[in-house]
């Protein structure tokens, strides 16, 4: 999925010679998390606004290069990996460097989120199956194998969790035969945690990625 054409440049970088109480008036007037900070096109990190607050206002950013969060990613990574990078730096902003490190702007979370929101995992119709296996005897050949032989099709599988040496895996699946599928993965010794709350699974996935998005925008 094409995702480059949601890199923002709304909210400019800062320079390093920006005095603090500027970015201060930035941050009053936007919803970013951080706000990156640039030299001659390149990334030298994001400053955030909740470490700003134990700024000195009378000091310039270049005071306090030690303290930004040097996190991004590239204009080629998969939105997935956006998300996670999203989530793992706590951020709403992440800033994308192009192959040679020049800074090209940033992506916003709520346009991230709305591409899941709009893949077929949410708006094909089908089943949710979460399944369970030991991290070292589970792969998703192996699942996409168990789906298709029962002439299904696999619209999208997920780790949505993972705990000492077990997996759980959920998978949206367009089949008929949901229980051949289901009695498949158990011959397989895959454990079925929960099947057949399809409708409901993924209304409540859907109505969690909406509330995101309305909380975000506030």
């Amino acid at each position: 999925m094409e995702i480059r054409s949601y890199i923002n440049n709304d909210v400019l970088p800062v320079l390093p010679n920006y005095p603090i109480k500027m970015i201060a008036g930035m941050f009053s007037s936007c919803t970013n998390s951080h706000i990156p900070v640039v030299e001659e096109n390149k990334l030298l990190g994001n400053i955030s606004e909740e470490d700003m607050q134990a700024f000195d206002p009378d000091k310039r950013v270049s005071d306090y290069l030690y303290a930004l969060d040097l996190f991004f990613v590239t204009e080629k990574t998969l939105w997935v990996d956006v998300l996670e990078a999203f989530a793992r730096n706590n951020a709403n902003v992440m800033p994308v460097l192009d192959s040679d490190g020049n800074y090209l702007g940033f992506y916003d979370l709520v346009d991230i989120v709305g591409i899941f929101k709009d893949t077929p995992f949410l708006n094909e119709s089908g089943g949710v199956l979460v399944i369970e296996k030991g991290k070292a005897d589970y792969s998703f050949s192996e699942i996409a194998q168990i789906v298709e032989s029962n002439d299904g099709r696999l619209l999208g599988a997920f780790i949505s969790d993972l705990e000492n040496d077990r997996v759980q895996v959920t998978l949206k699946i367009a089949s008929s035969g949901l229980n051949e599928i289901l009695q498949t993965f158990r011959r397989y010794n895959y454990q079925v945690i929960s099947e057949a709350e399809d409708d409901r699974y993924i209304e409540s996935l859907r109505q969690r990625s909406d509330y995101l998005r309305r909380y975000l925008d506030i």
